[in-house]
């Protein structure tokens, strides 16, 4: 049985390659990129690379093979996922592949928040399709946070979440995860909620982040109008922050973001990575 990443060079993708390589033989794993040249290391340790492009539906006519398992990891271009989710499934519908996974948010039907719209869409389009599924809704990653960590430092910690949860874990936590679902039996047509095993306030981030780094950080919880203003301030898109804000303001504000299910430990046989400890991670790695 052949396994397919899609989106395979990106940040999951990645990581998710790695878990492979570490339960099946290299010649059963194939990566779909988009370019050859950024798939190479890929390449040197025997996986297979298929050029193709989310947004070219042409391309992915050879994608896939039947009876194969693939990895649908969602686009990183929100507003155009939905058309190219689709010409994903229609490929991998067209090829007869043995079960699609898919990797959405935290939620799925219930995710009332903008930046679920896509997802749940997606969700849908893979059920009227027919195949056989298994959806990974993903929670939030640690590094959506600690990736910011050198800025936090300098300016603080902005945001309109007020003193809602978040149940992150880390993204090589639902690397693992993919990995165990993509290689194992007992998934089909299943749905997986996957968070942390604890869940934080952004205010105990900032503790958290003052007390490793001896900096003290502090959160300031800001209207979600003032929250946009400084996000586009800072460069970001109007339309990208206004899904942004809605995180904050609309989910994790909620409890949206919080988790608590327990599947992402139980499907990767470990506790997940504590937003402590990739604190630490994050900060030894800028020092």
């Amino acid at each position: 049985m052949g396994i397919v990443v899609t989106g395979a060079t990106g940040q999951l993708g990645r990581l998710v390659i790695d878990e492979l390589l570490a339960k099946v033989p290299a010649d059963h794993i194939a990566a779909v990129v988009r370019d050859k040249a950024k798939a190479a290391p890929f390449a040197d340790r025997g996986v297979e690379i298929r050029e193709a492009d989310y947004s070219k539906p042409e391309t992915l006519a050879d994608a896939f093979r039947a009876g194969e398992v693939v990895l649908l990891i969602s686009s990183s271009e929100v507003g155009q996922r939905i058309a190219q989710h689709t010409a994903v499934i229609d490929a991998a519908r067209a090829a007869g592949v043995a079960r699609l996974v898919y990797t959405g948010v935290l939620g799925g039907p219930a995710a009332d928040f903008k930046l679920a719209d896509e997802h749940k869409a997606t969700e849908q389009a893979i059920l009227n399709s027919g195949l056989t599924y298994t959806f990974l809704r993903n929670g939030w990653y640690n590094e959506n946070y600690t990736a910011q960590i050198p800025v936090q430092l300098q300016h603080g910690i902005v945001g309109s979440a007020g003193e809602g949860r978040v149940g992150s874990a880390a993204r090589a936590d639902y690397a693992a995860a993919a990995a165990v679902v993509l290689t194992t039996e007992g998934h089909e047509n299943q749905a997986y909620e996957l968070s942390g095993d604890e869940a934080w306030t952004l205010t105990e981030y900032a503790a958290e982040l003052s007390r490793q780094s001896g900096k003290e950080t502090v959160y300031n919880d800001v209207p979600a109008e003032a929250y946009q203003s400084i996000l586009v301030g800072a460069g970001l898109p109007e339309p990208l922050a206004e899904i942004l804000v809605d995180v904050d303001a609309s989910a994790v504000r909620r409890g949206l973001l919080q988790g608590g299910s327990g599947d992402l430990s139980r499907l990767i046989g470990r506790p997940t990575t504590s937003i402590a400890d990739s604190i630490a991670t994050a900060l030894k790695a800028s020092a």
